[in-house]
């Protein structure tokens, strides 16, 4: 019998832990416009060299080069970059909020705007996003009452979810925002089973699936691209690779040196593309061309935004004890509201002194907003027990109705 050394696991290792410099030297991006722009009928098998490369559009002096740059209008650029100020603003006030004891829980998106408000904007009424709690320049893009995601947060009597939902996690049918789920990897196998509801009844209307790169890992993923890959929904699923999935890199999820997250697509037979995500024209472009893809019959679209999570996970975490601290000032692809604002300038529609401006406006209006929906209560103050006994049945079957009017009585004693 031959003698054998003792067999060893491969545990996956960042980069780089706290105390050591950040070390992004495994990323190589091609020269910005230098992808190609297929037909949306393109099959999958010519296209693979797209998920192992990154589409982007501006170049280092703020250009928009290239093949994917031909859509790009003043209106479409210039509304971008106000939404993605919003949602900057928004999720500063927000932490504030949290900071404060005001809330409970918050999750930012920051360096990761681009790619909810770019989609978005790509997208049709009646399209439906099945989102992750990072989403929320999905429902800001529409111009969504940002007074409405407040009092989702602070759960007050205003709150449209009346308490049962925690903070972030919003559900707007009108806007196309399906329910956020705790559940990780949920809302990607949903997307397509909604988007084959939509293909049998002869609708028009696509889905948007959300995941991030640690929750690639799970079952629902692979499931969901099984599905898409026989019944050929309208659908396109997205993969937000922000680097880090809590404390966990993205290489536990299976992304190295030598594969993207993209490629996986390749083993169910369905396009994919891989894109700078801090590029919004690049978002924008892209998102246009796999929504045209679905809505003209051509089936599913698996499309990986490359980007970092600049901010922690969430008000609960601390980033400091597993990453660099200086790791999101060193990644290489820089902040996606600095890059536009520079592309507009270079354009020549837009200007130092207006972005200040509207940066100042915005924090001021979002000081304005939270004052007011303080007014209607924090942390919950305006729910109670009851609440639980509501919008459940139809008709509330007799024992729970009894139970209610004891709920009540004790509310009132």
């Amino acid at each position: 019998m031959p003698d054998y050394p003792p067999l060893q696991l491969r545990v996956p290792e960042p980069t780089s832990r706290p105390g050591d410099e950040p070390d992004f030297s495994a990323f190589h991006f091609p020269v910005a416009g230098s992808v190609s722009k297929p037909p949306i009928e393109v099959n999958f098998s010519d296209i693979i060299d797209h998920a192992m490369t990154t589409i982007r559009v501006l170049n280092r002096d703020g250009e928009a080069v290239g093949p994917w740059a031909d859509t790009l209008t003043d209106a479409v650029l210039l509304k971008g970059l106000r939404s993605m100020m919003t949602t900057r603003a928004f999720d500063e006030r927000m932490m504030a909020l949290q900071r404060q004891g005001k809330t409970s829980f918050y999750m930012k998106c920051t360096g990761e705007e681009a790619i909810a408000v770019g989609h978005q904007m790509a997208l049709r009424q009646g399209d439906m996003n099945f989102p992750t709690y990072r989403q929320q320049g999905l429902l800001i893009a529409q111009d969504y009452p940002l007074e409405k995601m407040v009092d989702q947060i602070l759960s007050n009597t205003r709150d449209p979810l009346k308490g049962r939902q925690l903070p972030v996690l919003y559900s707007v049918k009108d806007a196309g925002f399906f329910t956020v789920s705790g559940n990780l990897g949920t809302q990607y196998i949903q997307a397509v089973g909604w988007a084959m509801a939509s293909a049998i009844k002869g609708d028009t209307r696509i889905a948007s699936a959300w995941i991030g790169d640690g929750a690639t890992a799970s079952n629902d993923f692979h499931a969901a691209l099984v599905n898409a890959s026989v019944y050929r929904p309208p659908v396109i699923l997205n993969i937000v690779n922000n680097q880090w999935a809590i404390s966990s890199f993205s290489g536990f999820a299976g992304a190295g040196r030598r594969t993207t997250f993209a490629e996986r697509a390749h083993g169910y037979s369905i396009a994919a593309l891989r894109v700078d995500g801090n590029d919004f024209p690049a978002v924008y472009a892209v998102s246009q061309w796999a929504a045209e893809r679905a809505r003209r019959g051509y089936g599913p679209t698996l499309i990986e935004w490359v980007t970092y999570r600049v901010a922690p996970h969430s008000t609960a975490d601390d980033p400091s004890r597993y990453r660099p601290k200086e790791e999101s000032r060193a990644w290489p692809m820089g902040d996606p509201i600095l890059r536009l604002k520079n592309h507009l300038i270079q354009r020549g529609i837009w200007s130092d002194k207006q972005h200040l401006d509207l940066e100042n406006e915005l924090i001021q209006h979002m000081r304005e907003v939270a004052k007011s929906a303080e007014q209607h209560g924090v942390m919950g103050a305006g729910t109670h027990t009851c609440n639980m006994f509501e919008d459940v049945y139809e008709k509330m079957p007799p024992h729970l109705v009894e139970q209610h009017s004891e709920c009540e009585e004790l509310n009132n004693a």
